[in-house]
């Protein structure tokens, strides 16, 4: 087996065990649901599990027989696709204490920041971004975005 096809199998591994833990996840929280006193003949927990059932099977197969995937990203890469689930982690910690804008703010602008915009026109994108959702959920949609402790 090459180098090649020895660092593509690898990276099709980690992603197919990435994703069957997401599926156990998604099962684990999809069977805990609680019914409601007015719910559909199968119940909210059918969907949910039904999805992490398949996409488990589906993971499964993929890790019996991952096929091509490019190389395990390495040096600027490995850090620019790392930093993004990082930034949403963050942005998520963030919300309760800064609020639904202040979170997506920040979100947007390292994800422009990270993938070569300047820093002034990610900050600038990242107002528009968090503007536009606030008001897209908190006028037309009408949902109750957290505020943040911070704030409000």
């Amino acid at each position: 087996m090459s180098d090649k096809t020895k660092s593509t199998s690898l990276a099709g591994r980690v992603g197919g065990v990435c994703l069957l833990a997401l599926a156990v996840a998604y099962g684990i929280g999809g069977s805990r649901i609680e019914y409601a006193f007015a719910s559909d003949p199968l119940g909210p927990r059918v969907m949910p599990v039904a999805l992490a059932i398949v996409l488990g099977i589906l993971c499964l197969f993929y890790l019996r027989k991952p096929g091509i995937a490019e190389a395990f990203p390495t040096g600027p890469l490995l850090v620019k696709t790392l930093a993004v689930p990082t930034l949403i982690i963050i942005a998520v910690l963030l919300l309760e204490p800064l609020g639904f804008a202040a979170s997506i703010f920040i979100l947007t602008a390292g994800v422009g920041w990270v993938f070569g915009a300047p820093l002034r026109k990610a900050l600038i994108g990242a107002a528009g971004h968090a503007l536009l959702w606030w008001f897209v959920f908190s006028w037309l949609l009408e949902v109750y975005l957290p505020k943040g402790t911070l704030f409000g």
